[in-house]
């Protein structure tokens, strides 16, 4: 397996209370342990933008439990 590949489950984009990006970076954030750099990394993004992503999913999670 490419160490730049992921298998992300269909269900984890299928949460249609999150955008898909926030859906993606959620998943790789918490159940694979990614730091924000190596998630940049691998969806070609900032830094910034996947930490923006995270908090947003978190927020949304919290309301939506």
């Amino acid at each position: 397996q490419n160490k730049d590949h992921l298998d992300i489950p269909l269900e984890v984009i299928s949460n249609r209370k999150l955008a898909v990006l926030e859906s993606i970076v959620f998943y790789l954030k918490e159940e694979k342990h990614l730091s924000y750099r190596k998630i940049a990394s691998l969806l070609n993004r900032d830094d910034r933008t996947i930490w923006t992503c995270y908090s947003r999913a978190k927020k949304k999670i919290i309301i939506f439990k």
